[in-house]
C-alpha cells in the first residue's frame, strides 16, 4: 500500500464520491461518466501546466505524445503508459486527464479507452486539427 502513488488514492475516492452523490438517474443516463471526464480534464490542465513549466516548448504532435506516455504518465502512476493497469471504472477519468494535458499543450483531442484483456487496456488518442 505505501508504493503505491498518492494520486491513486485520490483517484479512488474521487470515483466514489461521483459514484455515491449520485441518484439512480445520473448513473443510468451516463452522467457520472460525463463528470468524470470532465473533472479529469480539469486536473490534466493543471498538473500538465505544471510539469511543462520551466520545460522547452515541444517540438511537435510525436513529442507531446512521448512526453504524455513517460513523464506525465509516471507522475500520475508510477509507470509509463504501455504498462497501465486499471479498472473500466476509472476510464472517464483517466480518459479526461489526458485529453486535459493535451488541451493545455495546444492539441484538441478525442481520448478513448477500451479494454480487451484485464488489466490491461487501450487508449487511443484521436488529435483534432483546429
Amino acid at each position: 500500500m505505501a508504493d503505491e502513488a498518492p494520486f491513486q488514492f485520490l483517484h479512488s475516492e474521487l470515483i466514489q464520491y461521483i459514484y455515491k452523490s449520485a441518484d439512480t438517474e445520473d448513473t443510468e443516463n451516463g452522467r457520472n461518466i460525463s463528470k468524470l471526464e470532465n473533472l479529469g480534464c480539469r486536473v490534466g490542465q493543471g498538473l500538465i501546466e505544471r510539469l511543462t513549466k520551466d520545460a522547452p516548448r515541444f517540438k511537435d504532435e510525436l513529442d507531446i505524445m512521448k512526453f504524455i506516455c513517460k513523464d506525465f504518465w509516471t507522475c500520475l502512476f508510477k509507470k509509463q503508459i504501455d504498462n497501465l493497469r486499471t479498472n473500466h471504472q476509472y476510464l472517464a477519468f483517466t480518459c479526461g486527464l489526458v485529453r486535459g494535458a493535451l488541451s493545455n499543450l495546444g492539441l484538441r483531442s478525442v481520448v478513448t479507452a477500451e479494454i480487451s484483456d484485464m488489466p490491461a487496456c487501450k487508449f487511443q488518442v484521436l488529435i483534432q486539427k483546429m
